[in-house]
């Protein structure tokens, strides 16, 4: 029994880290591996860097959670994928559009479900808001859906190298978007109230991309 309620109920800090973590070595590995002689060097090794610490963070989350996130799954797979035709085309392009997938496929996800009045966010994150209803889920679901569709629009703004540098895009990346997911989590927190919310747990926030 200990096992079963360890594993449905994550702890919001570990995933935190477990998101956030892998973006930050990211950040990190392609403003210190930046090259004057190569302008793409900085992004190749960030890359390689945040595939080896996404690979990470799947192995630690099975290890001390018991499980992997269908959010973490996710970002792993396409982190993997678009980060090999990134270093194989020698194309910063190809790591930078994989938000956009993310939150395109999690937008579509919670939207349908909310359409046809399901609410898809709660088994996104398994029930991490304890005591909120089911009315209350719905309306975290769509906003969730349409704050996606959001990101997904400025993200493709955003990499387009002909009005902002990769350079530019990675710190609305890391640093833009997280601050964003922040706050938008904290401005539905007074509706999951009155919902059903009860505070003082942890709670995991929706995937960052």
């Amino acid at each position: 029994m200990s096992e079963v309620t360890q594993t449905q109920k994550p702890s919001g800090k570990l995933n935190f880290v477990l998101d956030f973590g892998p973006l930050l070595l990211f950040f990190v590995a392609s403003k210190f591996g930046s090259s004057d002689t190569d302008p793409k060097q900085g992004a190749i090794i960030g890359t390689m860097v945040f595939m080896a610490a996404i690979i990470v963070a799947v192995i630690v989350s099975k290890v001390k959670l018991g499980k992997i996130s269908p959010m973490l799954k996710l970002t792993a797979a396409l982190g993997i994928f678009f980060g090999a035709l990134t270093i194989w085309f020698h194309d910063e392009r190809f790591i930078q559009i994989k938000p956009t997938i993310i939150y395109v496929f999690f937008a579509a996800l919670l939207i349908g479900g909310w359409m046809r009045g399901k609410a898809m966010l709660k088994y996104i994150l398994e029930a991490a808001y304890q005591g909120l209803n089911e009315a209350g889920w719905l309306k975290l679901s769509l906003s969730w859906g349409l704050f996606f569709l959001a990101l997904a629009g400025l993200n493709e703004i955003f990499r387009r190298p002909e009005w902002f540098s990769f350079d530019t895009w990675l710190s609305i990346k890391v640093w833009g978007v997280t601050a964003l997911t922040f706050l938008f989590a904290l401005a539905n927190i007074p509706m999951l109230i009155r919902h059903g919310l009860k505070l003082g747990d942890d709670a995991e926030l929706p995937p960052q991309g």
